[in-house]
């Protein structure tokens, strides 16, 4: 009995050290960093600011891959599908909010197959016109489109994403109709949208500061209630479409099953470097505000979006098979 007893004592000791163990020696070796949307877009931009970040507080690198189309379900099922050790998390956005609504067939579920590790950033879209368009404010862009129904190409990242609903909700305001292109994320659609190929796109803040500052693209209106920081000039839609607002949120998200540990290990690495002055000196640059969370904070927020957006696809009446 004594040999019995001692053995069980001792197999409850292993086990115990077994988890800390292995979150000790989390990560061992290089990390994927999932972005589903093609390189040079705003998730793009900001997920390698925080894979560096990453990558000095943890040892390991932390490497970006692109894993672009279907609205960036592709690059979600390609994280849902791996092994939830840690070393394959993702970019997560609005649109894998929005997907769950918007997409019928989607082969997963976000909230039940993947795992909160934490938030990066709230920030904006931003309304961008081509400059060969003959309108300067949102007013105008109205009364063009209106005189035009139709005519107006909108380019998106694909279809369902967050600047996608952003358009669509302005057309149910703004009682216009125009024409979705939708492109497989957001830095493809820029060289047609600056040549007047389409003619105006919703996108990420991140993603059109350089062009806007440059003169490249005009900005006619930022989705949120208020304006933002970085073109305090540019106003808010709702400002002249009443009840219009429509917020970006930017988070990290891994494989169901990813060990408690390791989620505990990245939410504290990235809420360091979300603490960080550069850091957040550059999220400021990028028009946006640092957003730490816990792993339970980030999760509730994903389903309080993915609630919301219900609501609105339900409005405006768009499925995507």
């Amino acid at each position: 009995m004594h040999i019995v007893r001692n053995c069980i004592i001792a197999l409850a000791l292993i086990v115990a050290t077994l988890a800390p163990a292995r979150a000790e020696t989390y990560p061992s070796r290089p990390v994927k960093f999932i972005v589903s949307f093609a390189a040079g877009g705003a998730n793009d931009i900001v997920a390698r600011v925080i894979c560096d970040a990453l990558s000095d507080r943890l040892g390991q690198p932390f490497v970006v891959e692109n894993r672009s189309g279907f609205g960036g379900n592709i690059g979600a099922q390609f994280v849902v599908n791996s092994a939830p050790d840690g070393y394959t998390i993702m970019f997560v956005g609005p649109n894998n909010a929005i997907s769950a609504s918007v997409y019928r067939k989607l082969p997963f579920d976000f909230l039940r197959d993947t795992t909160p590790v934490g938030g990066i950033m709230r920030l904006t879209n931003i309304m961008v016109v081509s400059p060969s368009l003959p309108v300067h404010t949102i007013e105008e862009f109205i009364a063009y489109a209106k005189a035009n129904p139709g005519k107006l190409n909108m380019a998106s990242p694909g279809a369902g994403t967050s600047p996608h609903m952003s358009g669509e909700l302005f057309q149910l305001l703004a009682g216009i109709t125009m024409q979705h292109v939708p492109y497989r994320g957001a830095a493809p659609a820029y060289p047609d949208l600056i040549s007047g190929k389409v003619d105006l796109m919703f996108d990420n803040l991140p993603g059109s500061v350089g062009f806007v500052q440059s003169g490249k693209l005009r900005a006619l209106g930022v989705t949120t209630a208020q304006r933002n920081f970085v073109f305090p000039e540019v106003p808010a839609i709702g400002e002249v479409l009443p009840g219009y607002e429509a917020s970006v949120f930017y988070g990290v998200s891994a494989p169901r099953g990813t060990p408690p540990e390791i989620v505990a290990i990245l939410n504290r690495a990235l809420n360091d470097a979300l603490a960080d002055p550069r850091i957040k000196a550059r999220i400021a640059e990028l028009g946006g505000v640092p957003m730490p969370l816990t792993s339970a904070e980030f999760g509730k927020l994903v389903a309080d979006e993915t609630v919301k957006w219900e609501q609105v696809v339900a409005k405006i009446g768009l499925a995507i098979n």
